[in-house]
């Protein structure tokens, strides 16, 4: 299961059925679980654990230091969950001290080729990051969002869950749950009604969403009126209940 060539330092830890692709290296504090499989040429370091099931191809970068320049050689780390997909040149980095010294990638989500995740990021689950999209350090992107290739999303954001980036969009404040960005400096654009549907939400739910939408972004109220209104709302629909805790919790403010 692992080719002659790989370089598997003798402490690392794998599942008897990991498979390990020509010329790749993993490091001594790897730990990869059962149905993980790697291609060629592929360099797995620092302290980074993958979980099951995972695809992992070739020339990708899994687990390297931060690139941070506060960065001094802590022990700091990655953590992979399980059926990921991750295609071609793709950089995972380790986590830093100021960011909780960890990142970590949820499951199931699909990750194409030449995506870079920095440091302290956290991805939630099903999660689709087409080609080149690009994640600076501190990003949370939560379950079901879409980030479209060449979308690039500032330090400290957060998407949404559910959301949607377009084509090269860029992101320098966060975008709530459900919503759609477009454009070179990224614009709502409306809710990810589409994604929403092929998801399972009823008709009643997405009419529900677009309600909350227009209290955000329609109806001329302040942020915080905003949310007390989205607080009423939640009373009695739950899937407004992810905006009003994203809205409380956003850094960087959201896209308005």
């Amino acid at each position: 299961m692992i080719h002659p060539s790989a370089l598997v330092d003798p402490k690392a830890e794998l599942a008897d059925d990991v498979e390990v692709g020509a010329f790749s290296i993993i490091d001594a504090k790897v730990r990869i679980d059962t149905g993980t499989r790697i291609g060629p040429h592929a360099v797995i370091t620092g302290r980074t654990t993958i979980g099951k099931n995972n695809r992992i191809f070739q020339f990708t970068s899994i687990g390297e230091e931060p690139q941070d320049k506060k960065y001094a050689g802590e022990d700091t780390e990655l953590i992979i969950g399980d059926g990921n997909t991750i295609r071609e040149l793709c950089t995972f980095s380790r986590g830093s001290m100021q960011g909780g010294g960890v990142t970590c990638i949820g499951n199931d989500n699909w990750i194409m080729a030449c995506v870079h995740i920095a440091h302290d990021c956290i991805l939630g689950d099903h999660i689709i990051m087409a080609n080149n999209a690009s994640l600076a350090g501190h990003v949370t992107v939560g379950d079901h969002a879409i980030l479209s290739g060449y979308s690039l999303i500032h330090q400290f954001c957060s998407v949404g869950e559910h959301s949607f980036t377009s084509f090269a969009s860029h992101v320098n404040q966060s975008i709530p749950p459900y919503v759609t960005v477009s454009g070179e400096k990224a614009r709502v654009k409306g809710i990810n009604a589409e994604g929403l549907r092929r998801r399972g939400f009823t008709s009643e739910q997405i009419t529900q969403v677009r309600r909350a939408y227009k209290a955000i972004y329609r109806e001329s109220l302040s942020l915080e009126q905003a949310i007390e209104k989205l607080t009423e709302m939640a009373v009695d629909s739950s899937e407004i209940r992810p905006l009003v805790d994203f809205l409380n919790a956003t850094e960087r403010g959201i896209i308005r």
